[in-house]
């Protein structure tokens, strides 16, 4: 009889804990939906309709790109309109290397595409040109449009090399070393990594060949230099040639100026040449 009792109790008491249970989840459930209920009907929050088209809602393979303002397609390959059929046209200069040290990389790289869209259109104008027989105005523009790139980008490898310095103690250029190909000239090879060991890569051992041997290219190599040792002296010559009329020309030339422009030119020499003294008394 105890043991009847006792267990009739216990369940009771079961039950009652999962009756409070009960209780409780609902209340929470009520508070959470009072709480729904004030937020829609509170009148400190205004409510505004939005169409669907005009929510920007991401897609697959779909991203928005920020351009410039003026876009003109295939047009961007050719100088303005105003500019056409003229034949001198106002340019400015080339870019100077300190005035593009002074810039940030973002400003560079910015720079780089507005050269480079700007070479394709002088290339562009320059072919039609040809094309229609035409004179192409003012090509030096291409020669300050490459002089700029040039510059920049001497620029920016100094960037890199400094951060390289700074990081690792290496430049970070890519390696090389001066070499003789199989005529017996001079070159910078630039070295680069391979897949393969050297002695098992006969594509690239065809395609470089260091070195040179043979009396064919012996004597090549001795022409070689007496034509550039000819092409020296006549330029030495001529410009000597050229100082020595200016001299006799002009009787008060500023020798000073001559030497910054010809330095290789010896004046003092020249002024005890009768070549160099002109039909005056000199002073």
């Amino acid at each position: 009889m105890f043991v009847i009792v006792f267990s009739r109790g216990t369940a009771n008491g079961a039950k009652m804990a999962s009756l409070a249970k009960v209780v409780n989840i609902s209340r929470a459930i009520n508070n959470v939906s009072q709480l729904f209920t004030n937020l829609t009907i509170s009148p400190s929050i205004k409510c505004t309709s939005v169409l669907v088209s005009q929510l920007r809602v991401p897609r697959y393979g779909y991203a928005y790109v920020h351009t410039t303002p003026r876009r003109r397609a295939l047009m961007e390959f050719f100088d303005d309109a105003k500019n056409w059929g003229e034949f001198d046209i106002k340019v400015g200069r080339a870019w100077r290397k300190d005035e593009l040290r002074i810039k940030s990389n973002e400003d560079l790289h910015k720079l780089w595409f507005v050269l480079l869209k700007e070479r394709n259109m002088l290339l562009t104008m320059e072919h039609a040109a040809k094309k229609d027989l035409e004179i192409f105005p003012n090509p030096e523009r291409k020669y300050k449009v490459e002089e700029s790139m040039s510059n920049l980008e001497t620029v920016v490898r100094e960037r890199n090399k400094a951060y390289h310095l700074l990081e690792t103690g290496e430049d970070g250029e890519r390696p090389g070393k001066l070499v003789h190909n199989q005529l017996g000239m001079m070159y910078y090879y630039r070295m680069c990594e391979h897949t393969i060991p050297k002695f098992m890569n006969n594509k690239w051992r065809q395609k470089y060949k260091f070195g040179y041997s043979g009396n064919a290219v012996h004597k090549f190599r001795k022409l070689y230099r007496e034509k550039l040792w000819n092409e020296k002296r006549k330029a030495r010559n001529r410009d000597r040639n050229h100082v020595m009329h200016l001299m006799k020309r002009f009787p008060n030339l500023d020798l000073e100026a001559v030497k910054q422009q010809y330095p290789d030119v010896d004046i003092e020499n020249l002024k005890s040449q009768k070549k160099a003294r002109g039909h005056f008394v000199p002073q």
